[in-house]
């Protein structure tokens, strides 16, 4: 496992509870989580979004995803 996860996801809630998503045939990328799409990414952002993915590994494209639909905290945030 990466050392990333720990700073990034230190509660495991990227494994417990993993992000989806879909590329439609318009080139759209539909982010999904607990099997309900949560948002879609259109036009240039979807492209590069759908490109990461691909080359990404299963740990990647969590943080990718979490990023997109800004489920991502940084570490200095309280709450």
């Amino acid at each position: 496992m990466s050392g990333r996860r720990g700073a990034s996801d230190e509660r495991g809630r990227l494994v417990s509870d993993p992000f989806g998503y879909r590329v439609t045939g318009g080139g759209a990328v539909i982010v999904l989580r607990g099997g309900r799409a949560v948002m879609t990414v259109g036009g240039r952002d979807a492209a590069k979004l759908a490109a990461a993915l691909e080359r990404a590994d299963d740990d990647g494209a969590q943080h990718l995803l979490a990023r997109a639909s800004g489920h991502y905290r940084q570490g200095n945030e309280r709450g």
